[in-house]
């Protein structure tokens, strides 16, 4: 009996025309196959965007046959210290590419890399030209030294829009044989805020129990809970009501089994998504303030409950 993949490796991009939105970053990279040269490049963006993928693709239709042997895949977050630069970066960029120009080392969440890595890194980047290329993927290019941001490409990948998530959802339900409701692409695409991979994922864990994909259950699977729920919660901390947001507050917590922080940002976008007939503009700025006080207690440690409830009562203020 063979063991199925993962959905998010199975239906991984083969291909550069199969990476899901991004139509300008896939045309530029396709040039560069076109015309058998790359550059150093750095590809910056949030998780589930693409990142990898494209790197993967690109260089599977670049070598073809040879890419196991041209192409070497790193994570910084294994090996994130100056040894790995010196003896694995090294030793595979300085051999000869096997029937190519060049070979390419792919480093994944390079933003991990030690000061020391990364300076280390700049001169191996300048050394080994000739016959290798770096592609870097980080979620943040600040935390990157300046002399290697200014020798790479840099292409910056946005979150995906909602028509994309969800019409990829819809592909691979097709593919699946799965029964999804619009209610249930749109709580995906709530609930995965732009990352493909987590939407994939949560796609896959909904299928396990039932071939029919409702909202209620993306909403289960994910920890999630509906943004109406959480409106409702923050309406009757509004209305004075604190008691009953109480109640609600249990709810998310041991119903949905959420943590703190999921809830804290929950709330900061059903605040934001309020009209200004529910809230006016001035108490959402003094609101925000507020929720980013207590989502830096609930992270510094501070207990989660009372930390929440803390919050609701502050609500009340506006009522």
């Amino acid at each position: 009996m063979s063991i199925e993949l993962p959905w998010v490796e199975k239906y991984r991009p083969n291909t550069l025309s199969d990476v899901v939105g991004h139509d300008d970053i896939t045309k530029r990279l396709q040039s560069y196959i076109d015309a058998r040269n790359i550059p150093n490049m750095m590809f910056s963006g949030p998780a589930g965007t693409g990142k990898t993928s494209s790197s993967i693709a690109l260089a599977r239709e670049l070598f073809k046959e040879s890419f196991e042997q041209n192409f070497l895949e790193l994570n910084a977050s294994d090996d994130r210290g100056i040894d790995v630069v010196r003896n694995t970066i090294k030793d595979f960029a300085r051999t000869l590419a096997f029937d190519s120009g060049f070979k390419i080392i792919f480093l994944d969440e390079c933003d991990a890399l030690t000061q020391d890595a990364q300076q280390a890194l700049r001169r191996t980047m300048e050394k080994y030209t000739k016959t290798c290329r770096f592609i870097l993927s980080c979620n943040y290019s600040s935390k990157i030294i300046e002399p290697i941001q200014s020798r790479c490409v840099i292409y910056r990948y946005k979150p995906l829009n909602g028509k994309d998530i969800e019409a990829q959802a819809k592909s691979i339900a097709d593919k699946e044989g799965l029964k999804i409701d619009a209610g249930a692409l749109a709580a995906i695409n709530y609930v995965c805020q732009g990352d493909l991979r987590k939407a994939v994922n949560i796609l896959q864990a909904t299928a396990s129990m039932d071939k029919k994909i409702t909202e209620e259950a993306v909403y289960n699977v994910s920890s999630r809970a509906r943004p109406e729920q959480v409106k409702d919660m923050i309406m009757l901390a509004l209305g004075g009501k604190f008691l009953d947001a109480r109640s609600k507050l249990d709810e998310l917590m041991y119903e949905y089994g959420m943590g703190g922080e999921d809830i804290v940002k929950q709330l900061y976008r059903e605040t934001m998504a309020l009209t200004n007939e529910e809230l006016d503009e001035r108490k959402k700025v003094d609101l925000v303030d507020i929720i980013g006080e207590y989502d830096f207690r609930i992270v510094e440690g501070a207990n989660e409950r009372i930390q929440l409830e803390a919050l609701l009562a502050q609500y009340m203020k506006f009522k």
